[in-house]
C-alpha cells in the first residue's frame, strides 16, 4: 500500500526559509520520479518540482533558484528546501508518485508565508 506523508510545514516571514519531507512506503521509492505539487486557495494544484529516478530534476519558473529537492533513497524520502519564500509561496504543498497508471498524494502540509 503506497503511503506518502508530508511534514515540515508552518508560518514564516517573507524571505524565510522552510523544509518540507515527504516520506514514502509502500513501493520501490528509489524506481520512481517523485514530484511536489502546491494548490493555493482558489487555485489549480500547480507542479512545483519533479525529481527523476535518476536524481534528474525540473522545477517550476516560479521557484527555480529559490527551491532544492533532494531525494533520500537510503530513507525513503523527499525532501523539499524552500528558502526566500514569498507570500505567493503560500499554498498547500503535495507529495505525489505515479505508479502503475495510478496517482497517489500525500495529505499536504500547509505553508503560509506572511508578516
Amino acid at each position: 500500500q503506497v503511503q506518502l506523508v508530508e511534514s515540515g510545514g508552518g508560518l514564516v516571514q517573507p524571505g524565510g526559509s522552510l523544509r518540507l519531507s515527504c516520506a514514502a512506503a509502500g513501493f520501490s521509492f528509489s524506481s520512481y520520479p517523485m514530484r511536489w505539487y502546491r494548490q493555493a486557495p482558489g487555485k489549480e494544484r500547480e507542479l512545483v518540482v519533479i525529481t527523476s529516478a535518476g536524481d534528474t530534476t525540473n522545477y517550476a519558473d516560479s521557484v527555480k533558484g529559490r527551491f532544492t529537492i533532494s531525494r533520500d533513497n537510503a530513507r525513503n524520502a523527499v525532501d523539499l528546501q524552500m528558502n526566500s519564500l514569498k507570500p505567493e509561496d503560500t499554498a498547500r504543498y503535495y507529495c505525489y508518485v505515479r505508479r502503475f497508471s495510478q496517482d497517489f498524494w500525500g495529505q499536504g502540509t500547509q505553508v503560509t508565508v506572511s508578516s
